[in-house]
């Protein structure tokens, strides 16, 4: 089973935002895939931390 999504709404800088569009791209993935991938290796980061 494929795990829930829900969209929200956030605002960056716009620095931030084209490098995260150029760093999406060269991996092949969209906008909202890389930042999903991001802020799952973060949380595991921190999980590890603690």
């Amino acid at each position: 089973m494929k795990p829930l999504k829900e969209k929200i709404s956030i605002t960056v800088d716009s620095d931030l935002l084209a490098k995260l569009k150029v760093l999406a791209e060269e991996d092949d993935r969209s906008l909202s895939q890389y930042i999903n991938l991001i802020l799952k290796a973060h949380l595991a980061q921190n999980d590890e931390k603690k």
